[in-house]
């Protein structure tokens, strides 16, 4: 366990958690300023995929590279589906694995974006998250609140994480406060 902290940002689906997280992004993009030697944030976010105003699958993307992959779509032919999208956890691989992995050690802020019913389908994602944690660095997750996968309860159980809910009445302050858990220095 290191001294840097690990933090979860957790909510019912489509309560704002990739929104905080964001939020913090920008705020520690515009503390970090321009002509830094380390990019300030590395790692993976999701974005959802619409069309024609409709959800219809999820992107994974490096936020170092800009790379992305679709890992979660309806039109997806997958023996995996979750929630009516067919799962694809080789773009994982191929884009999230490597964006979490590449960031451990070369960034001030690690971001896993979201550790959910999609994401833990990859053994790589699983293997990478995993060892991420269990490097010192402050890293900010999302996480899906009701999953019972053994990752998420590991994460939900350490003594250097702090889990944060997002709801209604706290959307708008959370990211303040997750920005000073950050910025503290032990």
């Amino acid at each position: 366990m290191g001294i840097n902290p690990k933090i979860g940002i957790t909510g019912l689906p489509r309560s704002g958690k990739s929104a905080v997280l964001d939020k913090v992004v920008s705020m520690l993009a515009e503390e970090q300023g321009a002509g830094s030697e380390i990019s300030v944030i590395g790692g993976m976010r999701s974005e959802a995929i619409i069309e024609n105003g409709e959800r219809v699958g999820y992107a994974c993307i490096d936020i170092a590279t800009g790379e992305s992959g679709v890992m979660a779509h309806r039109e997806i032919d997958s023996r995996n589906r979750i929630l009516g999208y067919g799962i694809d956890p080789t773009e994982i691989d191929r884009v999230g694995v490597p964006a979490i992995r590449n960031a451990i050690g070369n960034c001030e802020v690690l971001v896993i974006d979201e550790v959910g019913k999609f994401t833990v389908e990859s053994e790589g994602f699983v293997d990478a998250v995993r060892e991420a944690l269990e490097y010192d660095m402050p890293t900010l997750l999302t996480l899906h609140k009701k999953s019972r996968h053994p990752l998420l309860q590991d994460i939900r159980r350490r003594d250097d994480g702090r889990i944060l809910e997002v709801t209604p009445v706290n959307r708008a302050l959370l990211p303040y406060k997750v920005l000073k858990l950050i910025s503290e220095k032990p």
